[in-house]
């Protein structure tokens, strides 16, 4: 007589009667923090976007200003094309196309963000980062130090994004 018992998998994963393998929990929180991550950061840059491309040129030609890097023409064209760049990304983000290269794309321009704030900082500038919102522009000491810390926290969040991409309902992944 031979007595079958039924092996527990090595790793936390169920197994359903007609033997097939279903997600961890792990692997469930995972994605969860995946999509989080993803639809996250879409909604950052599509707020961000969104903000600068309503905003009054002037307004953002002045906020590109105030970090007092740019000549005028730079200032110009960046207060131009910063707004609708930041929407593509997060809608690319959104749709889930390429979301890999979209988080690349993410991280480098988060790095020069930060490049940014960390020089107006350090030259003991007191501006608004203009991030979100540069009509309500309010500059406050320590504001750029806490906008610097809130872009970090945004590379890690992308950098998981781009490690795990949750590519449920992704146009093209």
């Amino acid at each position: 007589m031979s007595s079958s018992t039924a092996v527990k998998p090595a790793d936390d994963t169920a197994t359903t009667q007609a033997g097939t393998a279903t997600r961890s929990t792990g692997e469930l929180v995972l994605d969860i923090l995946s999509a989080l991550a993803r639809f996250g950061m879409a909604y950052v840059w599509i707020n961000a976007g969104w903000q600068k491309v309503t905003e009054s040129h002037i307004n953002m030609v002045q906020t590109v200003e105030a970090y007092e890097i740019f000549t005028p023409y730079w200032s110009d064209l960046i207060a131009q094309v910063i707004g609708p760049l930041e929407l593509a990304g997060g809608l690319l983000l959104l749709l889930g196309i390429k979301i890999r290269w979209a988080g690349g794309v993410s991280i480098g321009v988060l790095l020069i963000f930060i490049m940014g704030l960390y020089s107006a900082h350090t030259r003991g500038l007191v501006i608004d980062c203009g991030c979100f919102d540069p009509a309500t522009a309010d500059p406050q000491e320590g504001a750029l130090l806490k906008s610097i810390w809130r872009d970090v926290a945004y590379l890690a969040v992308t950098a998981f994004m781009m490690w795990r991409p949750f590519k449920k309902f992704a146009i093209y992944p």
